[in-house]
């Protein structure tokens, strides 16, 4: 595999090379998109486990008498209702209700929080935080020191559970465990949050030992079913969940509300926080626009970018994810449309290689497991 001009790779990458996987550009990394088929995968994580190499993910260390009213400045979510060992989903915004990323938050101790970002965004990001420090805070960008998989499936707990003494069933959904031993690599941070519609979890840890905690892992998995899996299982798996993607769901046009995130969005925190005043006028006055599931009905798969039309032909959105679901064997979508042709059971049309092909709003998410 030759290296492609100028992009990153993931401590991982030697475990694409040895699994023969496909690689493409993703945000400026040179990212596994399959090793085997995105179908396969896919299934082997709705059915048995997968495990991802996340390690492409930013991650930023906030540190200081200051840091929770400072995150909770930057951040929509109310960062004080954190305790110690727990993580929360939250979006950061631009003064006009953009969405400069989506991101989690790691309460470590109190003063001490770490924050997960996409990868695609940790320069930006990085930029976006530190012009807006506020009070007595240290903003350490430490994405080059640390790894990360993520193990998600019905088998994750169990085979992730061969490899520690630390009982993993009382690590709870969006709590984490700090410095598990796994397969005696010490200090791996151990999190139960998921992006693909199952229960899984996350493990950060030294970039250095990440190699060898994905080849324990695959060994304790082996008869589990147990594949690995790329960045194509990732994006129809979190899909059919209904999970927004950044630079999809989200950008700096769509604000949170918009993009049905609005349980991130806490505007009657007290304190002020960036692009509070326009997200509550629109929680107060209702939002024009919204992302909601589609299902083509007619012929073709509709895709990002897709423009959607009423049943009388007018404009009223685009698609902002679609793919033909693996799981369900439909063509869905999320598409952002005009709040009036949102209501489940509204006739679309969705332009499809120039023709006009026949869609209706569905519920999401499309999947629910079990």
């Amino acid at each position: 595999m030759s290296k492609t001009i100028d992009l990153k790779r993931t401590p991982l990458f030697e475990i694409y090379e040895k699994y023969g996987a496909k690689v493409i550009d993703f945000g400026g990394w040179e990212m596994a998109v399959q090793f085997s088929s995105i179908l396969e995968e896919h299934e082997a994580v709705r059915k048995e486990a997968g495990l991802f190499d996340v390690s492409h993910m930013g991650e930023v260390l906030i540190e200081g008498e200051d840091a929770e009213s400072y995150l909770n400045y930057l951040l929509t979510n109310d960062v004080t209702k954190l305790k110690i060992n727990q993580a929360q989903y939250t979006a950061m915004c631009y003064p006009n209700g953009g969405i400069v990323d989506d991101l989690l938050v790691y309460k470590l101790e109190n003063e001490k929080y770490l924050l997960v970002i996409n990868a695609s965004n940790i320069d930006k990001d990085y930029e976006w935080m530190m012009q807006n420090e506020r009070g007595s805070v240290s903003i350490k960008n430490i994405s080059s020191n640390v790894a990360q998989l993520a193990i998600q499936g019905l088998k994750a707990e169990a085979i992730l559970q061969k490899l520690t003494e630390t009982p993993l069933s009382e690590i709870k959904s969006f709590n984490f465990a700090p410095n598990v031993n796994l397969a005696g690599i010490n200090n791996v941070l151990v999190s139960r949050t998921g992006y693909t519609g199952e229960d899984g979890f996350e493990l950060y840890l030294e970039a250095e030992q990440v190699v060898l905690l994905c080849e324990k892992l695959l060994e304790a998995g082996k008869d589990d079913g147990l594949k690995l899996c790329g960045l194509g299982a990732r994006d129809t798996l979190r899909f059919e969940a209904r999970l927004v993607l950044y630079g999809q769901e989200l950008t700096r046009e769509i604000s949170p509300l918009e993009a049905g995130i609005g349980f991130a969005v806490k505007t009657n925190k007290e304190n002020e926080f960036i692009g509070k005043s326009v997200l509550k006028k629109q929680k107060e006055n209702g939002i024009q626009r919204k992302i909601v599931g589609i299902e083509v009905t007619g012929r073709g798969i509709p895709r990002h970018g897709y423009n959607v039309f009423s049943e009388d032909g007018k404009e009223i959105g685009y698609i902002t994810s679609g793919t033909h679901s693996p799981t369900l064997k439909k063509s869905l979508g999320l598409a952002l449309l005009s709040a009036q042709h949102s209501e489940v059971g509204t006739k679309l049309k969705v332009e499809i290689r120039n023709k006009k092909v026949d869609a209706v709003v569905v519920k999401t998410p499309f999947y629910k497991k079990g």
